[in-house]
């Protein structure tokens, strides 16, 4: 796939102006995100990604569509394991709800600049290297694995600051309050990072933390970087409104975690068949591709979609049943009126 240096400054520019467009709307009156407000621009960012997608079938064909379509389902899918994280270092740094949103764009958008450093790098080295998709297979295997072990959000919900964080409050003297929604202020002529710097911090790295298993189950579905940072951008896009649309039902996708590690095991598996298919490593068939099957893009988008759509259901049935069998408080009596 050939992308001329145009169209990559055109996307990036498009992206960049929906960000603009989010901040300035959302963010033109510090407020509480509602359930509705967030459904909307939910819709409206899927809705971007579903036009992107369209148009990439219309000028370079339906391979590449397919190949974005789930390249983006499986980071956005990938992606509720961040919401997870974001609810606990939110609820630690007690960050007013007013600014929660700005916290989440500042965050995402950091998060989305060192995500494309780590794309740059990935196919570099992929384009260097044939042999790296065995490495990437065997690694998603194993996460999906641990995955299924552990669960979303990891075994408990205790946040502790990572070394990203540690550094920027030794960089920099923190406010122990909130001054708003400022990151940085003046107190006595000295000028100090707020809370909210450190949030920003918090959330951006925390993110590229889990780009280590999403950027290589990426690579999986297609090998092409502008397909890959774009499924990436408009997945990150949209989880903010995720976050608010969701926050307490993340507690209900029960089977998620389970959903999640059998497509990345899936996809590992499926990078090691194509490792396999095209090998060239000298001690492993001299050097010879063996006669390995491969799997497809229609095929892969097919089982991510259904593995996705039966989990939902199923912890959809599994929260109602839980609902239904939860007995409802009794009612407490009415004092009697005492009589003489």
């Amino acid at each position: 796939m050939n992308v001329p240096a145009w169209v990559w400054i055109a996307t990036i520019g498009g992206l960049l102006l929906l960000l603009a467009i989010d901040l300035v709307i959302v963010d033109r009156k510090p407020h509480e995100v509602t359930v509705g407000e967030a459904a909307r621009w939910v819709v409206f960012y899927i809705g971007c990604a579903i036009a992107f997608g369209i148009g990439l079938w219309m000028f370079a064909g339906g391979t590449y569509a397919g190949e974005f379509v789930a390249g983006y389902i499986t980071e956005y899918s990938l992606s509720v394991d961040n919401l997870f994280i974001f609810l606990v270092i939110m609820a630690a740094f007690a960050v007013p709800p007013i600014h929660q949103h700005k916290v989440l764009l500042v965050g995402i958008l950091l998060a989305l600049i060192l995500r494309g450093v780590f794309i740059a790098i990935g196919a570099a080295v992929i384009a260097e290297f044939s042999w790296v998709f065995y490495v990437f297979g065997v690694f998603l295997v194993y996460t999906a694995y641990k995955l299924s072990r552990s669960g979303l959000g990891g075994e408990n919900d205790e946040y502790k600051e990572n070394r990203a964080t540690r550094w920027a409050r030794k960089l920099l003297p923190v406010t122990k309050e909130y001054h708003g929604a400022k990151v940085f202020t003046k107190i006595n002529g000295k000028r100090l990072a707020t809370p909210m710097f450190i949030v920003m911090v918090a959330i951006g790295s925390a993110d590229v933390m889990f780009a280590v298993d999403s950027i290589p189950a990426i690579f999986g579905l297609t090998k092409e970087p502008f397909l890959v940072f774009t499924a990436n951008a408009f997945a990150l896009m949209g989880l903010r409104q995720l976050y608010f649309l969701l926050g307490g039902l993340l507690r209900q996708l029960h089977y998620l975690s389970v959903g999640l590690s059998i497509i990345l095991g899936f996809i590992g598996v499926k990078m090691i068949l194509e490792a396999l298919h095209s090998n060239s490593l000298p001690f492993l068939n001299n050097g010879e591709a063996l006669p390995v099957p491969t799997i497809g893009i229609g095929l892969s988008l097919s089982v991510i979609i259904g593995v996705l759509v039966i989990t939902a259901v199923a912890s959809v049935v599994r929260s109602r049943r839980e609902n239904s069998a939860t007995p409802e408080p009794k009612p407490e009596p009415e004092p009697a009126d005492n009589k003489r």
